[in-house]
């Protein structure tokens, strides 16, 4: 799908048009993403179910992280023929940010997945390092292995490690 099959809204374009009551906003990140930082107002429908939960009557946004989830979401909708105007927030919830506007955290939220995986990814690292200095050379594989997946997440936007991470309990989010 490209950007002239439906409007792609800017963070601050996107922020007027929410204060005025124009728009309603979907983010169809996962509910562990959703709850550590999200765009006040929004409803959570995550990717899996957004054809199968009712949506709100009027001018929708979806929402994501980088805007990958949130165009596919769009090109499912636009597939199944939903009668309202359909839009996406450029550069997605990291352009948000960086544009300094407001979000809502819930209280007592996890670091976001990327963050924990990449302490993990940089935890194994290390240790694949200092194990390989300190036991056996062999232990060095760790840390290829390591490097090995996080390129393959990088070339594929399959990331292995943050779907483990994901059901761990500590990550587990009711939406």
């Amino acid at each position: 799908m490209s950007s002239t099959t439906t409007p792609r809204f800017s963070p601050r374009e996107l922020a007027a048009r929410v204060e005025s009551g124009q728009i309603s906003i979907i983010d169809v990140r996962e509910p562990m993403e959703y709850v550590g930082g999200h765009i006040p107002g929004s409803q959570n429908i995550p990717l899996s179910r957004l054809g199968s939960t009712s949506l709100p009557e009027g001018p929708l946004v979806l929402v994501c992280q980088s805007g990958k989830r949130s165009e596919k979401g769009l090109a499912a909708l636009l597939r199944e023929g939903h009668p309202h105007p359909l839009a996406d927030l450029e550069g997605g919830m990291g352009a948000w940010q960086q544009a300094g506007l407001p979000m809502k955290r819930r209280q007592g939220a996890h670091l976001p997945l990327m963050r924990q995986v990449q302490i993990a990814a940089g935890s194994l690292v290390l240790l694949g390092v200092i194990l390989s200095q300190t036991l056996a050379p062999g232990w060095i594989w760790l840390a290829g292995f390591v490097g090995a997946g996080l390129t393959f997440a990088g070339v594929s936007g399959f990331c292995g490690m943050a779907r483990l991470l994901a059901v761990m309990p500590w990550n587990r989010v009711q939406a």
